[in-house]
């Protein structure tokens, strides 16, 4: 199977597009290659510009506080496991504590770094952190791997308790939906919401099926277009039934 996640929010928008972007930065730091190191440095930039957002911290802050009222009420639930509950609860107040203990504005200590904020300013210019262009960042791409993963891991460091925070919160967000069986015939289905709300939905397919889901969503009605997966200039709609599962994902 393969599975989309379609935000229905800008605030879980900005919180997938995190969560991509942290797994791209552990991927190419745990690399030794200098290539991979020039590559993790440009997500560390990505991830400072998305997660400036002014409000994130506070956003995250107070989801975590909600998500801890709502399952502290579940104590006592015989249907409940009591330590899977426990678990889950010390993690966000473990996530909750990082979070609120980190100072000032996300990233800021990244600002402050000249070096790196002219490596930054470069690489929105194509081909512009050539040798000739920044000098010291070649010799720095030239150190030994470790020592290069090192600092990038310095850098990243104060910014982990947002990784923390949005990792819990997507993971209760994907698991707060039933999985509904569903087949698009001849590659279209609706279906009237009714007014429910959902902050992402999720679709699953057959990996093999040669077709992507295109979604609009609002509160009323639910529309999944899906297209031919041919890479074509012009997407084309794939006319035959597509069964699929789908999960309102809810928190």
């Amino acid at each position: 199977m393969i599975s989309y996640d379609f935000p229905l929010n800008e605030r879980v928008r900005t919180l997938l597009r995190l969560e991509d972007l942290f797994a791209k930065m552990s991927y190419f730091t745990e690399k030794a290659n200098a290539d991979d190191h020039h590559a993790a440095l440009s997500v560390l930039f990505e991830i400072l510009e998305v997660a400036s957002r002014s409000d994130l911290k506070s956003d995250l802050l107070q989801e975590l506080e909600r998500q801890k009222r709502q399952l502290s009420a579940l104590h006592n639930n015989p249907e409940i496991s009591e330590e899977a509950l426990d678990e889950v609860l010390g993690g966000i107040e473990s996530a909750s504590n990082s979070l609120f203990g980190t100072s000032g504005k996300i990233g800021q200590h990244l600002r402050e770094n000249e070096w790196l904020m002219g490596i930054k300013q470069r690489t929105c210019i194509p081909g512009g952190t050539c040798e000739f262009d920044l000098p010291s960042y070649h010799y720095w791409l030239h150190q030994d791997a470790t020592l290069r993963r090192n600092s990038i891991n310095a850098w990243l460091a104060p910014m982990l308790p947002i990784y923390d925070s949005l990792s819990i919160l997507l993971k209760l967000l994907r698991e707060g939906g039933k999985v509904h069986q569903f087949i698009a015939p001849q590659g279209n289905f609706q279906q009237m919401q009714g007014g429910r709300v959902a902050q992402m939905l999720r679709i699953a397919l057959d990996s093999t099926l040669p077709c992507i889901p295109e979604v609009s969503a609002n509160k009323y009605v639910l529309n999944i277009r899906f297209v031919a997966g041919n890479y074509a200039a012009k997407s084309t709609l794939y006319e035959q039934d597509v069964a699929f599962k789908l999960t309102f994902c809810i928190l």
